[in-house]
């Protein structure tokens, strides 16, 4: 299936991605609608005057996914300045022209994994005003690298040939969360993703992954994102709950508060909320009310 050509060069495709809804409404309308979990700003870049949008499409909420449409081949070589701006939106799927989007093949595209989820990471924290030292970057990414095998602190210090307390200091010292929110965090986006891209259930992935059992892994994934596991399978991709998880640590105080004011300025995606109604169960989204906190110890793992 696929939609009428639409004129507008931005449109917001959200659960239950059956359709492109135009954006009309600039920046109000993406921090009304464009914070439903799972949703993704759609950039078709015109032949002329992208710079435009640009503004909406850099101001966009944190946790709303970009994906941009090229123009044509020929108008992509004689601007030079429409790979700069292509890059400073960070999008996180870039397509080649096509007048006419399949929501198929955009629903494919966002519960697709990415080719290197450690530097996707890094990637959206220095977009999101978070930006990592050399040092700091190269943790975060072989963190998440190893997350793919590893469960505990313990094995991931043994592996990056660190002491415990060694590995938190480079944390720490940063004014980033613990080793163990990192590690745990990247194993909740490796289980969020196989759950998109698989019938299995709760417990066979949680059980792949190293989870003991679906109990556990659904209180871990509610504690650090607010979210459950069902929400993660229903919801597609993955900066969403990334940016669920930043927001959690900054409100924890678990940030520097040059992070946190910098992340917490605008608007991120909604908590979900289940209504009950006959005869079906559906899910609506409603704003976070967590208490924004600073302070406190922290420990180092």
């Amino acid at each position: 299936m696929t939609i009428p050509v639409n004129p507008q060069a931005l449109s917001l495709f959200a659960h239950p991605y059956r359709e492109l809804v135009p954006v009309t409404g600039g920046k109000r309308q993406l921090r009304a609608e464009g914070r439903i979990p799972g949703s993704a700003l759609v950039w078709r870049l015109p032949s002329r005057a992208h710079e435009h949008d640009a503004a909406v499409v850099n101001g966009r909420p944190g946790g709303l996914s970009l994906i941009v449409i090229l123009p044509e081949v020929t108008t992509v070589v004689s601007d030079p300045q429409l790979v700069s701006a292509i890059n400073d939106a960070r999008p996180a799927i870039v397509l080649p022209h096509h007048p006419v989007p399949s929501v198929e093949d955009l629903t494919t595209l966002l519960r697709t994994p990415p080719e290197d989820l450690g530097v996707e990471i890094t990637d959206y924290l220095h977009w999101r005003g978070i930006r990592l030292e050399r040092e700091a970057t190269h943790l975060v990414r072989r963190i998440v690298a190893l997350s793919a095998e590893l469960r505990s602190v313990s094995a991931l210090c043994r592996s990056l040939y660190l002491s415990r307390r060694a590995l938190g200091r480079r944390f720490l010292g940063r004014g980033l969360p613990v080793p163990s929110h990192w590690l745990h965090m990247a194993r909740i986006l490796r289980v969020a993703i196989r759950l998109q891209n698989s019938e299995d259930s709760v417990l066979s992935v949680g059980f792949e992954l190293g989870y003991p059992d679906a109990f556990a892994l659904s209180n871990q994934m509610m504690r650090l994102t607010g979210y459950r596991p069902t929400d993660a399978r229903m919801f597609l991709g993955w900066e969403w709950l990334l940016e669920a998880w930043l927001r959690r640590e900054a409100d924890a105080g678990s940030l520097t508060p040059g992070f946190t004011d910098e992340l917490l300025a605008s608007p991120g995606p909604m908590q979900p909320r289940r209504i009950r109604s006959a005869p079906d169960a559906r899910m609506v989204a409603e704003p976070s009310v967590s208490p924004r906190r600073r302070g406190g110890g922290r420990a180092a793992g």
